[in-house]
Formats: structure tokens, sequence, C-alpha cells
């Protein structure tokens, strides 16, 4: 679906709506691929085997997924419409009891990796609040209201920077086993949940005029700042460790995980600067870069990382290693392309020469990328078989 929106500025097509796709695409990404796949390696590493609770989660899975696909088929057809409004929202409630049968099968136990998890699952609830806003606000004011952007943007501030970003942390402090220094893991913790909390104020800046939100917004990216401090700190001992028992696979992705978190960090820290602020979420450019940064460089490395480093994608497949090498080539060429033309609108240069091409092109690598990943997977799936 992001193949065939960059596909489209080229090409137009009659029969594409383009705004109804981008629905699409981004529903499917963030509720096809990142919830479903957080939602396996949770119940994975994290509900107890003794318990035989896997048969309830493989039920609830298939509904969830059943929701994901009718998104994936009425978002392109009608955008926000009924049938889509009735799947995003049974996904919601579902996801709701998949909270229920977390939190009470890892309640009890206080290790590092539940706490940080426990805490992604209060942040996704909560992000839903957002969601529910949604209709007073087009009733009440319409869809072109503050109120109605400022509900959009709660919801996906604490969908990415909440519940996708501390989940995906949790999974990777999994391997170990609370073998950290605890200290600096609270302190992580509840400064990260402060600026978690405290960088709403940025997306809501850009529809209410207050400089109070501003200050408050500096705040929080300073604290978040600290707070990955204290993390590193947190594993440095342990490092050395870590990367001997990786292959360099496993390497390759964590090292994209890790330095698109320092970029994500980077570029908070730069647009606290009331001129770059004020631009950073008017160039398309910059936006879908920096949610791609997040999603395709932040999460999804370490979902692949934690997939490949404990054997749940075999590093030993060639094809895997050359989808892998695919997917991060496509992604670091279209971040660049996407922040490269974002600064020439910045500085009213003008388009890049050939940017729609490159964009696509590079987009087309990500994509080759993943079904070589897919494939891999299923010629592993028919050797067991075999």
């Amino acid at each position: 679906m992001g193949l065939l929106i960059r596909f489209v500025y080229l090409f137009p097509i009659d029969w594409v709506n383009y705004s109804f796709l981008l629905h699409a695409h981004s529903h499917v990404a963030m509720l096809g691929w990142v919830y479903l796949m957080i939602y396996v390696l949770v119940v994975h590493f994290f509900i107890p085997k003794e318990k035989n609770r896997k048969p309830i989660y493989n039920q609830l899975f298939w509904l969830t997924e059943f929701t994901v696909i009718g998104m994936m088929i009425s978002f392109p057809m009608q955008g926000y419409g009924l049938f889509s409004i009735v799947f995003s929202t049974m996904h919601i409630l579902l996801s709701y009891v998949f909270c229920r049968l977390v939190w009470k099968d890892c309640i009890k136990d206080k290790t590092t990796q539940k706490t940080l998890f426990l805490t992604a699952i209060l942040f996704m609830v909560f992000s839903t609040l957002g969601v529910w806003c949604l209709g007073p606000a087009i009733n009440t004011l319409g869809k072109q209201s503050a109120f109605y952007q400022i509900a959009i943007q709660f919801f996906l501030h604490f969908q990415f920077n909440g519940w996708f970003i501390f989940a995906v942390l949790a999974l990777f402090l999994h391997q170990f086993k609370n073998k950290i220094n605890l200290q600096y893991f609270r302190i992580f913790l509840m400064l990260s949940v402060i600026a978690t909390f405290l960088t709403v104020a940025f997306p809501i800046s850009w529809y209410l005029e207050n400089s109070i939100l501003n200050y408050i917004n500096t705040f929080g990216v300073v604290l978040q700042l600290i707070a990955f401090i204290y993390f590193y700190k947190m594993i440095k001992p342990r490092i050395n460790q870590f990367k001997e028992k990786i292959d360099s696979t496993t390497k390759m992705v964590y090292s994209l995980a890790f330095c698109s978190l320092f970029f994500k960090i980077g570029i908070q820290l730069v647009v606290i600067f009331p001129d770059l602020a004020a631009i950073s979420h008017t160039i398309r450019n910059l936006v879908i870069g920096f949610i791609h940064l997040t999603t395709l460089g932040v999460i999804t490395g370490f979902l692949f990382g934690v997939l490949i480093q404990h054997k749940l994608l075999s590093s030993q497949s060639r094809l895997l290693r050359l989808g892998i090498k695919g997917f991060i080539f496509g992604y670091i060429a279209t971040e660049f392309l996407l922040f490269i033309q974002g600064g020439l609108f910045y500085t009213g240069k003008g388009k890049l020469f050939g940017y729609f091409e490159g964009v696509f092109l590079a987009s087309f690598f990500i994509v080759i990328g993943l079904v070589l990943i897919v494939i891999s997977i299923l010629n592993k799936k028919q050797e067991s078989i075999t």
C-alpha cells in the first residue's frame, strides 16, 4: 500500500483514492504489523506456559486478525465509513480484552521487562481516549476543529511514544532477566513516563497557540534525553556480553533500531526551537520522515532484532539476510530523501530533482526486502514439515 501511494504520485490512477489508501496503509501498519507482532512476542515470552492460557490468546489473535483484514479491505474503498469504523472499533475492544488477559497473567511478576510492558499496556488503553473523543468532536465542532485534530494527535502520540516504544523496549530487556541495575531502571521508567505525558504538548501546540505548551514540551524532551542516558547506563555493563551472543544480522538490525532511536530523540531536541517547531508539522516530508523513523527504524528494528536473536527468524537463511539488507537500504534511502526534500522546502530551494522517482525506487527495496523475509519464513516452515 505504501508503494502504491508512491506510485500514484508518478502515475495517477483514477480508481485509487489517495486519502483512503493512506488511511488503510497507516491502520494496517500500526494495527496489523506492529500490534500483532508485539502481541505474538508478548504471549511467547511473557505468558507462562504452565497456565494453559495460550488457547485463549490464540483465539483472540485470530479475531483481531479478522478486524485488521476488514480494515485492509474497507479503508481503501470508503475511507472513514461505516465498515471501516466498525472494524476499527472492534479492534479497540479486542485490544482491551488482550490488555485484561495480559495484566492478569503478568501483574504478579515484578521483573523489569514485565513492569515496562504493563506500563506500555496502560499507555495503549490511555491512547484510545483520543479515539472515543472523535465522535463528539465531529458532532459538535466538525472535522476541521482543533478538538478533532488534537484527539487524533493524542491517540497517535500515546500509541507510538507510549504503547509501541515501551512494548518493544520491554521485549528487548527480556533477554537480561533482571540482571540490570534496578535503580537505573526505576529512574529510566519514571522519567520516560513523565516525558511521554509532557511531550504530547508538542502536537497540541499545532492547534492551540500557547507558549506554556512549548515550555512543557521542552521540559519533556529534556527528561526523555536524561531517561535514555539512564537506559544506556542500565544496559552498559551487559553490552559486551550481549554482542558476543548475537550474530552479524542481529547486530545490524539492533544497530538500525538504536541509531533510529538516537535520531528520533535528536530531532525532538532540535524542534524545541520555535522557528523549527513552527515548520516541523507543516512540511509533509519531514512529518512522514519522522513517522517512518519511529515505525520502520525504532519499532520494526527492535521487533526484527528480537525475532532473529531468539531464532524465531533464521539468520542462517540467505534469503532472510538479503531481505533484511534490502529493507534497511530502502528505509535509509527513503529517510534520506524525505529529510533532504524537507530541508530544501524549509530553505525555499524547491523540489529535489527526481524526488518522487527516487522515493518510489527506495520504497520498492523495502517491499522486496519484506517479500524475501516472508519467503524465507515459508521455506523454513516447509522444511520443518518435510
